[in-house]
């Protein structure tokens, strides 16, 4: 079980991606390395995270290595998972319905909500994706591409209410994935067993506790 713990922090006044650092001090790192189709998709990159909530926010801090990056999803909405991208898919009623939170590493996003039949999903505004502020740091050195990204996701548009979550449980899995770089990969916090690739599955969502 992934345990999230509460922390205090005046989000509103962050300008860079260093002032979101504090917040993160006590938080474990998990590791998004499960590579749930070996033979079509082998590719690893390096993928971990952090999470932490405030009584307003979910907090994800994400630090990633590959070989390739690419950003060319520029408006809220647009095909982000095919760019260096990161996910969090989170259900707050045991997985009937869910959001598919996924960002680029320019700060691009989409959100969507809704059960796992396709045809009852939406997706939120880009007016409403602009409220989930990101800070983003990227270095290439040596060859060696790395790129960390702070999401800082208002509670109000995933309907909680963050100082009610103490004591409470949700469902989610993490994901990291690039489908039009050059080596495609598809990783994931907890192993999906399915053909091929899809996140779009809750029965696969691990718990998570807020502390």
């Amino acid at each position: 079980m992934l345990q999230v713990i509460r922390k205090s922090a005046d989000i509103r006044e962050w300008q860079s991606y260093h002032d979101a650092m504090s917040i993160f001090s006590e938080a474990k790192w998990h590791a998004i390395d499960m590579i749930n189709w070996p033979d079509q998709f082998p590719y690893q990159p390096s993928v971990r995270f952090q999470v932490v909530y405030t009584s307003d926010f979910l907090v994800l801090h994400y630090d990633v290595e590959e070989d390739f990056v690419r950003a060319n999803a520029v408006r809220h909405n647009e095909a982000v998972w095919e760019d260096s991208c990161v996910e969090c898919f989170i259900s707050f009623d045991a997985g009937k319905t869910y959001y598919n939170i996924e960002f680029n590493l320019l700060g691009t996003g989409l959100i969507g909500y809704g059960s796992r039949i396709r045809q009852e999903r939406r997706r939120l505004g880009a007016d409403i994706v602009e409220r989930v502020s990101t800070f983003t740091h990227v270095r290439q050195m040596g060859g060696r591409k790395t790129w960390q990204m702070v999401l800082a996701i208002p509670f109000a548009i995933l309907g909680q209410e963050g100082r009610t979550l103490s004591g409470g449980f949700a469902a989610a899995n993490f994901y990291k994935c690039g489908d039009k770089l050059p080596v495609p990969h598809y990783l994931s916090l907890n192993p999906i067993n399915s053909p091929v690739p899809s996140f779009h599955s809750p029965e696969y969502f691990g718990e998570i506790a807020f502390l």
